[in-house]
């Protein structure tokens, strides 16, 4: 269960990747289009500087997923590796069923966010805002999957033995 908990969290952490990287080159272009069009052409583009705002919104949120696959999120290790290892996996659990709950509320709530998108009309794009504010729930929800398949993977012992560590070795 172990491995196939760390196969699939690597499989979909490296989809999630591709798709950041994706939206951070349409990041990129996206601002490179906005300055070349106010010092040089002046065609006044009224979008880029929008655009660029949702992009960076999707690809920030998106990167919650992968840094929760790797173990690369802020963590409490100083204070957690004075806990006796007898109880450090029980805290770590602990940890990230608590993370996992505030991920599946964020999903909860994100929905009815997104939701509330619909209603509202982006003027610049002459479109829905639920596909921008849709970076809410999709991302909560990849985290809950990347919580539940790390908790799995790591049993509560990511700290004595980091995920990926063989790879950068």
């Amino acid at each position: 269960m172990r491995e196939w908990a760390a196969r699939t969290s690597a499989r979909l952490n490296t989809g999630v990747e591709a798709v950041i990287a994706l939206l951070m080159a349409l990041l990129v272009l996206d601002v490179w289009l906005g300055v070349v069009d106010r010092y040089f052409f002046h065609w006044q583009l009224p979008w880029p500087e929008i655009l660029a705002r949702y992009l960076m919104i999707w690809a920030a949120m998106l990167a919650v997923s992968s840094g929760i696959a790797r173990r690369d999120h802020i963590g409490l290790t100083a204070a957690i590796m004075r806990v006796p290892v007898s109880l450090r996996r029980i805290v770590l659990m602990a940890i990230d069923l608590c993370v996992l709950a505030l991920f599946l509320y964020v999903l909860w709530y994100g929905l009815s966010f997104a939701q509330s998108g619909a209603k509202r009309q982006a003027m610049i794009f002459g479109i829905s805002l639920q596909p921008f504010y849709a970076a809410i729930p999709a991302a909560a929800a990849l985290a809950s999957i990347q919580t539940v398949l790390a908790m799995i993977r790591d049993n509560g012992t990511h700290l004595d033995n980091p995920p990926f560590a063989e790879a950068a070795a």
